[in-house]
């Protein structure tokens, strides 16, 4: 009998047990090294730019403008909690925004059914996504970066190059605009998207599942886990999110044009890779996606303040991304060396 264990490196209650306070505190700080980072972050640059950085504004501006690439990096991390990449996430929001500008604007279409059709339409990139990684056993990069690449082709197609520009019906600019106990509408749909995917993924088997499939899928399928279900449904709900997150983007903007939409790939997938270096170091995990957007987030928000180039953020998404990658492959050379090794013997 086999048993597929996590490979996250965050300290049990018997291992803080047996520390004193200090090595307690010295073992969880790694863990929580990120929130205590993006926390100390918030104070350096509240105490440099004290009339406009701690403000209610500045707050809402960072949440506001944040929340749609903290939904795609959500999207991207279902894949890679089953140990596989999304890159249509950033090249799909080219197309879905356009799309549910165009079937509005262009061709009337209601605008709950024209939501109804392009988060239908992201299901279905994610199941022809899922299909090439599990049944035609592309890898994964490959087969999202060449349907990434037609569906932002087909919005170029679509567009000609050109902006679309109409009147959107008040309901639909509102999903954008709305804000909930002061919070902008498209930060709550971030964080509730955050609460159920941690719910199915920390909280229910499926979610054991999928990470049990990340970790080793052959002894997952030896498990009698549905390995293709699987595969093909984290693709399929990646889509979904992604779709959802086209719309949002659509109403922010009130246009449709095509070289939008790229500027989300890099800083969603840093999000999400800066994730597995904080909560759950090692692996994937919700939390620690949201915590990677943040950083980012305020990191950003703040340089920009001081009077930082127009080349900054993305020199700091880049560079991010690549201490992320870094962090997470330690963490993982890490688990690899501290993890007993248990020899079981055969009765005789």
């Amino acid at each position: 009998m086999q048993s597929i264990k996590s490979n996250a490196l965050e300290p049990t209650r018997s291992e803080l047990a047996g520390l004193t306070r200090w090595k307690a505190i010295g073992r969880l700080a790694p863990v929580y090294g990120l929130p205590i980072l993006t926390v100390l972050l918030i104070i350096f640059f509240s105490i440099l730019l004290p009339s406009t950085f701690p403000t209610y504004l500045n707050f809402r501006s960072i949440l506001a403008d944040k929340a749609i690439i903290a939904l795609l990096s959500l999207a991207a991390t279902l894949p890679m909690m089953a140990g596989r990449i999304d890159l249509t996430v950033g090249f799909g929001i080219v197309m879905w925004h356009i799309l549910a500008m165009s079937l509005i604007v262009k061709f009337g279409v209601p605008w709950p059914l024209a939501i109804v059709i392009v988060v239908a339409c992201g299901a279905l990139v994610g199941l022809l996504n899922g299909m090439l990684v599990e049944v035609a056993q592309v890898d994964s990069f490959i087969a999202t970066l060449g349907t990434g690449t037609i569906l932002y082709a087909l919005a170029l197609w679509h567009t000609d190059g050109r902006q679309i520009i109409g009147v959107l019906p008040p309901g639909f600019i509102a999903i954008n605009t709305l804000s909930i106990a002061g919070i902008p509408a498209p930060a709550v749909y971030a964080i509730v998207l955050a609460i159920v995917l941690w719910i199915v993924s920390e909280r229910l088997p499926i979610g054991r599942h999928i990470y049990a499939i990340g970790a080793n899928e052959k002894a997952a399928a030896l498990n009698g886990i549905p390995v293709r279900m699987y595969m093909i449904g984290v693709f399929v709900a990646s889509g979904v999110i992604a779709g959802l997150a086209g719309c949002v983007l659509a109403a922010k903007l009130r246009i449709g044009q095509a070289n939008v939409g790229l500027d989300y790939l890099l800083p969603a997938l840093v999000g999400a890779f800066l994730g597995t270096t904080t909560i759950k170091p090692g692996r994937v995990n919700i939390w620690g996606t949201i915590f990677g957007v943040l950083i980012l987030a305020v990191g950003i928000s703040g340089i920009q303040q001081l009077g930082g180039a127009f080349f900054v953020e993305p020199l700091f998404n880049g560079t991010t991304l690549v201490i992320s990658i870094v962090l997470a492959a330690f963490a993982q050379r890490r688990r690899t060396v501290t993890r007993p090794t248990t020899i079981i013997k055969e009765p005789s």
